[in-house]
């Protein structure tokens, strides 16, 4: 469906519009149309695919989605897809916005989210002296925008990473910090997938040969690949660190079991000993020691529990008990 539709000229709105008033604002000098859409129908799109002359393969891929983030170059024109990543129950779910870009019109293309862009339009109504630069200045804000949302999700993996690292030092639920480093793991994944790609592609429009609708902008893409770079080590850094908490998990794990097999050797030790006696003196001998001897049978006792009172004592010294 259409969200917005708007035709701005030197940096300031003129006018919302329909679809059937477009073509008499692309004719107007300095002039360009913002347009976007949420889940279109291939008729929309074959619309707006008529109206601008967008590039049929770059209309396809909006179109069907499940497109790497990516920015491309036709002609006179640019195409970008980004990820748009929203965490929601616990779960960090991936949609994508599709942009075309020319010298007269920007169209954005959103699907499989809920949150729009309404806020970047605002914003950029707000700064004229920026967005009289035309559609490469819609294109930046809204990967501008994108970028920035990455960000809180990134701090939320990182203070759930802390949380479990302070439950793993706790002995606290070894089975389940695993599987939660695991699914942290994961998302910061999904995160490097929406991430890598685009920093790749982000770089053709600053340095060395940009496309012209991108010469006046150099400087603010450059600024969002930054953001990507620093997104990117706080990745990197992140996985280290749950690769590392793993390890030590898995040492604890380890250490935890050695202290229950060190409490079983212990109190093994402390039967064995009555064992061995009582063993003793149930062999089938005639001559047995003490045998007619009328407290031999407390004897017996008393000396298994002095022996096993003293392997006791040297068990807790060396913190075996």
């Amino acid at each position: 469906m259409l969200v917005n539709c708007a035709a701005y000229q030197h940096g300031r709105k003129l006018a919302d519009l329909g679809v059937d008033e477009i073509s008499g604002y692309l004719e107007r000098p300095d002039c360009f149309v913002w347009v976007a859409l949420k889940e279109p129908t291939e008729a929309e799109l074959a619309a707006l695919q008529a109206e601008f002359g967008l590039h049929p393969l770059a209309v396809e891929d909006a179109q069907h989605g499940h497109q790497r983030p990516k920015v491309d170059e036709f002609d006179h024109s640019l195409f970008a897809v980004l990820h748009l990543v929203e965490p929601i129950d616990g779960e960090l779910h991936v949609g994508e916005v599709a942009i075309f870009v020319g010298a007269n019109y920007a169209v954005s293309v959103r699907r499989d989210v809920e949150r729009g862009f309404t806020d970047v339009r605002a914003r950029c109504e707000q700064e004229p002296e920026l967005l009289k630069h035309g559609p490469a200045y819609v294109l930046y804000a809204l990967m501008d925008a994108t970028v920035d949302r990455y960000f809180p999700v990134l701090d939320q993996i990182e203070t759930e990473l802390e949380a479990i690292e302070a439950r793993i030092f706790r002995n606290e639920g070894a089975r389940g910090n695993l599987e939660a480093l695991y699914e942290l793991k994961s998302k910061l994944m999904v995160l490097k997938h929406a991430i890598n790609p685009l920093l790749e592609s982000l770089s053709r429009l600053y340095g060395g040969r940009v496309p012209a609708l991108c010469v006046p902008l150099q400087d603010y893409f450059r600024d969002v690949a930054d953001h990507l770079v620093r997104l990117n080590l706080s990745i990197d850094g992140a996985r280290d660190t749950i690769i590392t908490a793993i390890s030590v998990n898995l040492s604890m794990i380890t250490i935890q079991e050695t202290e229950v097999t060190k409490r079983l050797a212990g109190y093994g030790a402390l039967i064995a000993v009555p064992t061995m006696i009582a063993g003793v003196y149930g062999m089938n001998f005639r001559a047995m020691p003490e045998l007619d001897w009328r407290y031999g049978y407390p004897f017996s006792l008393l000396i298994m529990l002095v022996i096993d009172l003293w392997v006791f004592r040297r068990l807790r010294r060396a913190k075996w008990l």
